[in-house]
């Protein structure tokens, strides 16, 4: 289900960041609120918004020749997703649980960059930080072993979600395993063994969806490690 929230009578924008910036009265704009599970846009869709998550949490996924999903990103409150290289969307978009989302018409971004060299900066900003997810993705799913793989993915998680000590998950482990290119069965197997050596623990959630980092140095030794770059011998 979604529901229009612009509508709502004395609607104060919740915007934040470069997003909210670019939110202003030359600038086509809404507030939409999805439930869980309700796409936002599927793939092959004309991409004519740009989003911004308020409240909630959204996977964009894509289904491969072979039936499977690969999960290309989660995007988080305060997130920007949609921007894609094209007029077509590459990816789908949905709800992970009820999530509130800012929708910015491209278009009008678009034309009002024509005359605004600060709006081009921050879309500039918005696209490079955006790469930065799609690379750290890929040396994610580099890594060697399903250990790193989780391990990393734990990290990633524990800085993105800021509650106090707690890493609360909206995903599903099934979400995680198709974002890592990993079976369910493995990342549960992993979650439980971390558990067992101490570097985390879960709260009491019959999902075991909500967790406490105890070693964050234990899981950075688990998960990739740095290249090692050696000089090349000069040559005379």
């Amino acid at each position: 289900m979604v529901t229009n929230l612009s509508t709502a009578p004395n609607k104060r924008s919740r915007l934040a960041g470069k997003l909210g910036d670019l939110s202003h009265a030359k600038v086509s704009s809404g507030e939409f609120k999805y439930s869980k599970g309700t796409e936002i846009f599927g793939e092959a869709e004309p991409a004519d918004y740009i989003y911004q998550i308020i409240e909630g949490a959204v996977r964009t996924h894509k289904l491969l020749s072979d039936g499977r999903r690969q999960i290309g990103a989660f995007h988080l409150p305060g997130d920007i997703f949609g921007l894609d290289n094209g007029d077509f969307h590459r990816f789908t978009a949905e709800a992970i649980v009820d999530t509130t989302v800012r929708l910015v018409k491209r278009q009008s971004l678009e034309r009002a960059a024509k005359t605004d060299p600060a709006m081009v900066r921050s879309l500039l900003t918005m696209t490079t930080a955006n790469l930065r997810h799609v690379e750290n993705h890929i040396l994610l799913l580099g890594c060697n072993t399903a250990r790193e793989r989780v391990a990393a993915f734990l990290l990633e998680m524990n800085g993105r979600l800021t509650s106090p000590g707690v890493i609360a998950l909206p995903m599903s482990r099934r979400d995680i395993a198709d974002y890592l290119g990993l079976t369910f069965e493995t990342v549960s197997r992993m979650f439980s063994a971390f558990a067992r050596k101490g570097y985390l623990r879960f709260l009491d959630d019959p999902r075991q969806r909500q967790i406490v980092v105890l070693n964050a140095a234990g899981l950075t030794q688990l998960g990739p490690r740095k290249q090692r770059w050696t000089q090349r011998p000069s040559v005379d």
